[in-house]
This record gives structure tokens, C-alpha cells and sequence, in this order.
């Protein structure tokens, strides 16, 4: 919630089964808001990330985007591009906003909210670029006892 109130991402972080992506659904229930959940790959493209994205910032829902970091280095590069351009949309209280590569401006519901979950140290797993960590509050997740 503290990254939502930065116009922030959340990315919560840790290994298999610690509940990250079970507690940002939980939270968005408990809020009222509906989280769609994305199981990320090596095949997502910027332009399938594009589409959820704007989906998401022209409905208010929340996105889940599972295993974030398996998605490849130059597809998150542009990810970066286009998750800076909401926060900068939410920082600035925008009602529409242009989106990376949209002709027109799309609208921009303020509600909207991105986090992404990682289970770093597996294989086939890429480090996030720097330009799209910092537009993300990390939360350590621990396995329960």
C-alpha cells in the first residue's frame, strides 16, 4: 500500500510458495479492487505487456504480473518505458495520458496499480534493469514457518 501511496509498483520478492502473489489478490480483495493475475514467460512481447497495461490503467484494476522477472532483457526495457509513463500519468493527476506507441491518449483511472512477483535465483531468470526497479517498492517475502 505505501507504493500505491508513491505512485509506485509493489514487487514483492522471495523464494517459491511465500504467498507474494496470494497477498497482493488478498490485499486488492480486502480494497475492493480486482486483481488480474498475469503468469509472465520468456514469450510475453512489449506489445502483449502494452495491451494489460492500458487495460489496466483505462479500467482501475490492479495487475499481478507472476514471474515477472522471466520475462527477456529488451522486453523489460521497454516495460520500464511504458510503467513510467503511468507513474508519471498518476504523479501528475492526469485524466488521460499518452502511452508508449499509442496515436491517441489513453484514459488513466487513478486507481490502477501494477506489482510484480519474483522468485529470484532460478534458472532462466533475468535481473531487472535499474530504470524499472526504481519505479517498484520491494518487499522481502519469507518462507512461513
Amino acid at each position: 500500500s505505501q507504493a500505491l501511496g508513491m505512485f509506485f509498483g509493489g514487487a514483492p520478492a522471495g523464494p517459491a510458495g511465500t504467498g507474494k502473489t496470494e497477498t497482493t489478490k488478498d490485499m486488492g480483495r480486502t480494497l475492493g479492487v480486482f486483481v488480474v493475475v498475469t503468469n509472465c514467460s520468456d514469450q510475453h512481447r512489449f506489445r502483449d505487456m502494452a495491451k494489460i497495461f492500458k487495460g489496466l490503467c483505462m479500467s482501475g484494476l490492479w495487475g499481478c504480473f507472476d514471474e515477472f522477472n522471466r520475462i527477456e532483457l529488451e522486453v523489460l526495457s521497454v516495460v520500464a518505458m511504458q510503467v513510467e509513463s503511468i507513474c508519471s500519468a498518476k504523479r501528475m493527476a492526469l485524466k488521460t495520458f499518452w502511452f508508449p506507441g499509442e496515436p491517441s491518449p489513453i484514459k488513466l483511472v487513478p486507481a490502477v496499480g501494477y506489482f510484480i512477483t519474483m522468485n529470484p535465483g532460478y534458472a532462466g531468470r533475468q535481473e531487472l534493469p535499474e530504470n524499472l526497479k526504481v519505479l517498484f517498492r520491494s518487499v522481502a517475502m519469507m518462507v512461513p514457518n
